[in-house]
């Protein structure tokens, strides 16, 4: 049995104070996953510090806690209405009592305790038949991964891990508590969530884990639009998106999210600089979020999806003349109006679905003046059309030059 020392004090004070009531409770999910890994600047992870959890907690931020308790609803309520900042109730009805909590550097941190969950699923939804487990156990096996399914008991501090969450950790993986088959199809969203956390933990799924989110991809048509949308802007906000993109447009889940994107694979660059159109935008993301970065622009969704998108109107506009060679004219145009549609059809916010078609619609606009020198009015004109995009227009046009 594996115990630790190194503990908020929050999250200990919890412990006692519900143990002391009769109730098991337990730390789990990310909030133990973050302990294993420390998180730098970059957003990058280090490897597991050789005692469990990082030495050094006093530079992390305060976090958001989540624990998993044997008290029913309105016993978790009775317990921390005392101890407790605010309180939140909305999820009630599915277990969880939230709120908010002065650490033992008087800041206020967020949690969130749920009763042992061991739901039941339904073919033709996502939504679960809510059902209370008995056991931690019952909880654990119900999360999406391993690295997940980890838990640390209060207040003695015993680390829970029967589906080897350490040993993934250690070894990069993503892989499910139980077959993913079954996990995939319980929640479909939880191929999502493997793809965003290939992006933002630098991991890799294991064979039998990916195959299954390939063959369980179309799954992903009973969950809702802005579920799915919100995933994937986590994952394409991360520092290098790509290759987890890539792994969607080979499982096929691409096809179900963006099908524009894929289809650029057919469509050989013009240029004869890349591969083929599709490699030449996940280029172009890569050139534009470093630019992002260097502008200030780093947490900008809209010029990600600007950049991600913005050849998107080239397979409805190839053409070939006599001598073989291609051409794509008006694929901004086109591109534009796609874009907007596919992004309104995920249910993001209508201002970036129409920031992202303004930007591809004028992508091109600076390569009408490459080849002569830009007149005064020609500047203006530039400037004004672009209008408060005017940086994100430069980012997206400077990323697709290279």
């Amino acid at each position: 049995m594996q115990k630790f020392e190194k503990l908020p004090e929050v999250a200990l004070h919890l412990g006692e104070v519900f143990s002391k009531q009769g109730y098991e409770i337990a730390l789990v999910g990310g909030s133990v996953r973050d302990f294993f890994l420390k998180k730098s600047e970059t957003e990058s992870f280090a490897k597991l510090e050789p005692d469990g959890f990082p030495a050094n907690n006093n530079d992390k931020k305060a976090s958001d806690y989540d624990f998993t308790t044997s008290a029913k609803p309105d016993e978790i309520l009775a317990v921390v209405k005392p101890l407790a900042k605010d309180l939140w109730t909305v999820g009630k009805k599915f277990g969880t009592i939230g709120g908010t909590i002065f650490n033992e550097k008087n800041e206020i941190v967020k949690f969130e305790i749920t009763t042992y969950r061991a739901d039941k699923y339904f073919d033709n939804s996502r939504k679960p038949q809510v059902k209370f487990g008995k056991t931690l156990l019952d909880d654990l096996c119900r999360r999406d991964f391993t690295i997940n399914s980890m838990a640390v008991k209060l207040p003695d501090l015993e680390l829970i891990d029967e589906f080897g969450g350490i040993n993934d950790l250690a070894a990069k993986k993503l892989k499910t508590p139980i077959e993913p088959e079954k996990s995939f199809s319980d929640d479909p969203l939880r191929i999502m969530r493997l793809f965003r956390f290939m992006a933002q933990l630098d991991f890799l799924p294991d064979a039998k884990t990916l195959e299954a989110a390939s063959n369980m991809a179309d799954r992903l048509n009973i969950v809702s639009r802005e579920r799915i949308s919100e995933e994937f802007a986590k994952l394409i906000m991360t520092n290098d998106p790509v290759l987890a993109l890539d792994c969607m447009t080979k499982t096929g889940v691409m096809d179900l999210i963006i099908p524009e994107l894929p289809k650029l694979k057919l469509e050989i660059d013009e240029r004869g600089q890349h591969k083929d159109n599709y490699w030449h935008s996940l280029k172009v993301l890569q050139n534009g979020i470093v630019l992002a970065q260097k502008g200030d622009f780093s947490d900008n969704l809209t010029i990600r999806l600007a950049l991600l998108l913005h050849d998107i109107g080239k397979p409805a506009t190839r053409k070939f003349d006599n001598f073989g060679k291609v051409s794509f004219y008006g694929h901004d145009i086109v591109g534009s109006r796609l874009a907007y549609k596919r992004l309104m059809n995920l249910r993001f916010p209508k201002t970036v679905c129409q920031d992202v078609a303004k930007l591809i619609k004028l992508h091109m606009r600076f390569y009408g003046y490459a080849d002569s020198q830009w007149s005064d009015s020609a500047a203006r004109r530039y400037a004004h059309d672009a209008g408060d995009l005017l940086d994100l227009l430069h980012i997206l046009a400077r990323s697709d030059c290279t």
